[in-house]
């Protein structure tokens, strides 16, 4: 059974940063597909950045390259994402999802699994 529970979302000032958790279970980083996507109020949900850790292939959208880091512990089988100047327009519920395939993918409608979200607010 696969279970994504995301954490680390809250609220910080522009300029600042947040370091988000995916902690999983049921998840082979080795050969899955893994995402972080996030939909702000009354937006879609849009893809911020996906990886292939045994392709080493790597999307990031446009508007956090530079910015956000998507990595992973394989000892705690947790993946995150390290966002750095943080900007207003980054305030969304951020999900982590997952593929089980090693075909990297851009879009959400390619994730099997996902979990709750957690809220990121960005204060201007």
């Amino acid at each position: 059974q696969v279970q994504l529970v995301e954490s680390g979302g809250g609220l910080v000032q522009t300029g600042g940063s947040l370091r988000l958790s995916c902690t999983t279970s049921g998840v082979t980083f080795s050969s899955w597909t893994m995402g972080w996507f996030r939909q702000a109020p009354g937006k879609e949900r849009e893809t911020v950045a996906t990886k292939n850790w045994s392709s080493g292939m790597t999307y990031y959208q446009d508007s956090v390259k530079g910015r956000f880091t998507i990595s992973r512990d394989n000892a705690k089988d947790t993946m995150y994402l390290q966002m750095d100047s943080l900007k207003p327009e980054d305030t969304a519920v951020y999900y982590c999802a997952a593929r089980s395939s090693p075909i990297i993918a851009t879009t959400d409608r390619d994730f099997t699994y996902w979990g709750q979200g957690t809220q990121v607010t960005v204060s201007s």
